[in-house]
């Protein structure tokens, strides 16, 4: 499996041609590129428009799956690439981010250089396609409740906040 990094709006564009639940990136491009007979695709299809899809006015579970998530190895690209989701779904409120703090250290900042000030061992990474960073050497369990936190900035309810901590 290979990993090909495209554009917001490709990925838009990719995420609209989905024919059925579940259905992966690779088979809608197989479908759409090579017209191959062999991707699954049910009788009766329900369009999706790009109302549904579309970034603006959406949430993070139009455009996550779990393929997407396996695709990253490790706890800490999972961790990121959920926030980078979070962050292109919700552009204009993400810089909400900012008041998540620990009891004595900063979990979100606009630069590395804050997040190693506000506390030692950090490992401060930035979120893809943001102008944040987010420290990363916290446990697994506190970058859930990082997310979760997040999550509930952004509008999300307990409930679905508790389902994007479970992605990690």
């Amino acid at each position: 499996m290979k990993t090909i990094e495209i554009d917001d709006e490709l990925y838009q564009y990719i995420a609209g041609q989905t024919q059925k639940i579940g259905e992966s990136a690779s088979e809608i491009l197989r479908r759409l590129l090579l017209g191959d007979e062999t991707a699954i695709v049910p009788a009766n299809p329900e369009p999706v428009t790009p109302a549904v899809v579309a970034v603006v006015g959406s949430n993070i579970f139009d455009l996550i799956n779990r393929q997407d998530l396996q695709a990253e190895s490790s706890v800490v690209g999972r961790f990121l690439f959920i926030l980078s989701t979070l962050a292109r779904v919700h552009k204009k409120q993400f810089a909400k981010v900012l008041d998540i703090k620990g009891r004595n250290r900063l979990y979100f900042g606009r630069s590395a250089e804050a997040l190693s000030e506000a506390g030692s061992s950090t490992n401060p990474k930035p979120i893809p396609n943001t102008e944040f960073w987010v420290i990363t050497n916290s446990n697994t369990t506190r970058k859930k409740m990082m997310l979760t936190e997040t999550a509930i900035k952004l509008g999300y309810s307990e409930q679905d906040a508790e389902r994007i901590r479970d992605l990690l």
